[in-house]
C-alpha cells in the first residue's frame, strides 16, 4: 500500500466519523428541516468522494468489493446537482452506507498493516 493511499483512507474514515458526529441521532425529518446540517453533511459527502477519487487505480483494483465508483458518483451528484439533490438520499447514504464503508476501510488498513509488518497505528512492530 502506498503511503498516499493509506493517508487517504485514514482521512475518509475521519470524514465519515465527522459526518456521524454531526448527524447524531437526527431523524430524517429533523435533518431535512435543518439547512446548516444538510449543507454540512452534503459537504462531508463531497469531501469523502473527492478523497476516494484520489485513491490509486492499482489500490482500488486490489479491493474491488469497495464501492469506489458509487462513492465518487455520489460526490459528483452532491457537488454538481446540488439544487436537485434529494436530501433523503444524502441522509440514507450517511446512515446506511457510510457505516459499511467505514468497516471496509478499517479492515483494509488492518490487512495492509499486517502485510507490511506495521501495527494498527501504522508503525513498524518492535519485534521486527
Amino acid at each position: 500500500m502506498q503511503h498516499r493511499d493509506k493517508m487517504i483512507l485514514q482521512k475518509v474514515i475521519s470524514e465519515i466519523d465527522i459526518g456521524f458526529q454531526m448527524l447524531g441521532d437526527a431523524a430524517l425529518e429533523e435533518f431535512s428541516s435543518d439547512e446548516k446540517l444538510k449543507r454540512a453533511i452534503s459537504m462531508t459527502v463531497i469531501n469523502i468522494g473527492e478523497l476516494i477519487k484520489n485513491v490509486t487505480d492499482d489500490f482500488r483494483k486490489s479491493y474491488p468489493g469497495v464501492p469506489w465508483r458509487a462513492v465518487a458518483g455520489m460526490r459528483d451528484i452532491a457537488a454538481h446537482k446540488y439544487q436537485t439533490l434529494r436530501m433523503e438520499d444524502v441522509y440514507i447514504t450517511v446512515k446506511e452506507d457510510f457505516p459499511s464503508l467505514r468497516k471496509q476501510l478499517v479492515y483494509i488498513l488492518e490487512i495492509e498493516a499486517t502485510l507490511s509488518g506495521e501495527g494498527a497505528e501504522g508503525n513498524k512492530r518492535e519485534d521486527e
